[in-house]
């Protein structure tokens, strides 16, 4: 078996959920056995109060006895209804495709493109929408496509309704909210169920407004931080899937605690990109589990 990190192609990924109970582990991994599947990597966790059941398992597709449309099917019949399972299946010869959203903060839409470049992630990125034109020379040295929405109250309807048509023409797998300062409508969350991540500071609900650096300085708190959640209608209430904080003092200046939020937001968000594209969260209810 590979290391956690270590990159692999041909395989495929079951994440499961569902109610506790003895044999769900034996029974899954004894199918895929079964069929010739070599398994690489299993994960599991029991929430103790909810007595729900999750699990991520990956296996080797090479020698694997059928093929995933036949195990959607016959998986579905020989185990995901007798344990009542919700389940989903990936194929990492599979690249995913992300649109990134943004306004005129660029330090996370740099260090996405930065990764994207280097190579770190498996996507591809086809696209970049913003309602500003801020942003658009960073796209093209880049060499992604840069789009612009401009948003007005009025306008704001309409212009959903085209960037969601711009979306499914670009075939986008997932949305990345990168510093963008516009609030999407239930019509737009509801097209990208669980497929659009956002990252803020994580000063809410203690400081909200235009100035919330301003104001946690007036205060003097000691720990700022950032939250990266998938979206939903609730506004910034979605499932967290990575936060992470630093220390501030007395000695730093609100310029000093903004530059540290930044640094911040560009790795929290970075690290829930990378754990949704390696099929490492499941949404249960309002949060996640996020596997290692």
């Amino acid at each position: 078996m590979g290391g956690k990190d270590s990159p692999r192609s041909d395989t495929a990924i079951l994440l499961i959920s569902c109610p506790d109970r003895q044999g769900i582990i034996a029974s899954v991994t004894r199918y895929i056995h079964e069929n010739k599947g070599n398994v690489v990597d299993l994960e599991q966790h029991v929430d103790p109060g909810e007595k729900f059941f999750f699990m991520r398992i990956e296996w080797e597709l090479g020698g694997f006895a059928m093929s995933l449309e036949a195990f959607r099917e016959e998986f579905q019949k020989a185990i995901g209804e007798p344990f009542g399972m919700g389940w989903k299946l990936h194929s990492t010869a599979e690249t995913q495709r992300m649109a990134v959203f943004a306004s005129t903060s660029s330090h996370c839409l740099h260090d996405i493109l930065s990764r994207y470049q280097a190579g770190e992630w498996k996507v591809e990125i086809p696209l970049i929408v913003s309602n500003h034109e801020t942003l658009e020379g960073a796209a093209a040295a880049a060499c992604v496509d840069f789009r612009h929405f401009p948003v007005t109250a009025e306008t704001k309807r309409a212009q959903e309704r085209r960037q969601i048509a711009l979306l499914k023409e670009r075939r986008i797998d997932l949305v990345v909210l990168a510093r963008y300062m516009q609030v999407l409508s239930d019509d737009f969350v509801n097209e990208f169920p669980e497929r659009i991540i956002n990252i803020h500071h994580s000063f809410l609900p203690a400081f909200p407004g235009a100035k919330p650096y301003h104001s946690a300085y007036e205060r003097g708190v000691k720990i700022i931080g950032a939250t990266s959640h998938y979206v939903t209608a609730d506004l910034d209430a979605g499932p967290i899937i990575e936060q992470d904080v630093a220390r501030v003092s007395h000695v730093d200046s609100v310029e000093d605690m903004m530059r540290k939020g930044r640094d911040l937001e560009k790795v929290v968000l970075s690290r829930a990109i990378w754990s949704h594209l390696n099929r490492k969260t499941l949404v249960f209810r309002n949060r996640t589990i996020v596997f290692v």
